[in-house]
């Protein structure tokens, strides 16, 4: 049998209410992952040899890139282990798709690392947390998921965590990746592809959280009509050493905006162009001429993957064909 090692950070998963019926008003990060094991170990047992710690008890909106060099290190130290063959990540659903996609960048391995979460706390009458933990566990103890980069699984859906987001407040299937599709599907205790990543990621990635204690500070600045560039402004103020600008349509900006990231860029300050749109992919030489304005273009990542990934560029280059190259590759 597989050795796998859960690392719980908290969320709905390890979430409680006080009443079964309810799953919205709940407590998130509750149950320590040894209470939420023990409701499902018989069938865990069957499928591999599990092994748990509690690397944090949060609800996610507090995770925090301290808590993501703590998780990164500690998966890096059990991949390199020969006797342990794959990791689980249970996470609150607000920002695992940042964690997922952050540990895709710098997790050194190949083997399976699973990131999953619950959109019904443990006290719900339908949680979903426990069939999801034990979907992540098959998923980390399976063959096919070696080589394919950080996984999410929620609702037996299997995610790319490059290209998965959340897409719905409370829904059970509100994990999805909303133009490249799924990656496949867990059917019947087995896992089922049907594509594969193509951009490179953990083993293949230069990436690394070797020696890191904190990351370039990146700010998201949103687009809408009328735009002042007032906050994107306070951002390099307070020490913002890249912008992700969540841009209309292809990560367009009005003239002011440009003119502002244009100033902005000039002193230093790496500024990417991604969309505020849920599809489809930011290009260069729009209806802006990057060329000359030297914006980096975020490809099909959303904001928030997008400042994960500058954050880890900026570490290493502050040159924008250099950083572009990055945001083609990954």
């Amino acid at each position: 049998m597989k050795n796998i090692v859960i690392l719980a950070t908290g969320g709905t998963i390890a979430g409680i209410s006080e009443s079964i019926t309810d799953t919205a008003s709940y407590h998130p990060a509750i149950l320590p992952i040894q209470e939420i094991i023990h409701g499902i170990d018989g069938p865990l047992n069957q499928i591999a040899r599990i092994s748990s710690e509690q690397i944090a008890q949060i609800d996610s909106a507090e995770m925090t890139h301290q808590i993501w060099f703590t998780l990164a290190n500690r998966i890096n130290t059990l991949l390199a282990d020969p006797s342990v063959d794959g990791i689980v990540v249970t996470h609150g659903t607000d920002t695992l798709e940042e964690t997922a996609y952050f540990l895709n960048l710098v997790v050194k391995s190949s083997k399976p690392v699973v990131v999953v979460g619950a959109m019904r706390p443990a006290s719900a009458l339908s949680s979903d947390g426990p069939i999801n933990l034990y979907n992540a566990v098959i998923l980390a103890a399976s063959e096919e998921a070696s080589g394919k980069g950080v996984l999410i699984t929620l609702n037996n859906a299997i995610n790319s965590s490059r290209d998965a987001t959340k897409t719905n407040t409370s829904l059970q299937d509100s994990f999805k990746a909303p133009e490249l599709g799924y990656l496949g599907y867990i059917i019947d205790g087995r896992p089922h592809f049907y594509r594969e990543p193509t951009r490179k990621h953990t083993y293949m990635s230069e990436f690394t959280v070797d020696g890191l204690t904190e990351l370039p500070l990146v700010e998201i600045i949103y687009g809408h009509v009328d735009n002042r560039s007032t906050l994107a402004q306070a951002a390099v103020a307070t020490g913002a050493k890249g912008l992700v600008y969540a841009g209309l349509g292809n990560g367009n900006m009005s003239t002011a905006m440009r003119t502002a990231f244009e100033e902005i860029q000039n002193q230093g300050v790496i500024v990417v162009r991604s969309t505020r749109v849920s599809n489809g992919v930011v290009t260069r030489n729009g209806a802006i001429n990057d060329d000359l304005s030297n914006f980096i273009v975020s490809d099909t990542l959303n904001p928030q993957k997008a400042s994960i990934l500058l954050a880890l560029a900026l570490i290493k280059t502050n040159d924008t064909a250099e950083i572009q190259r990055m945001f083609w590759e990954y």
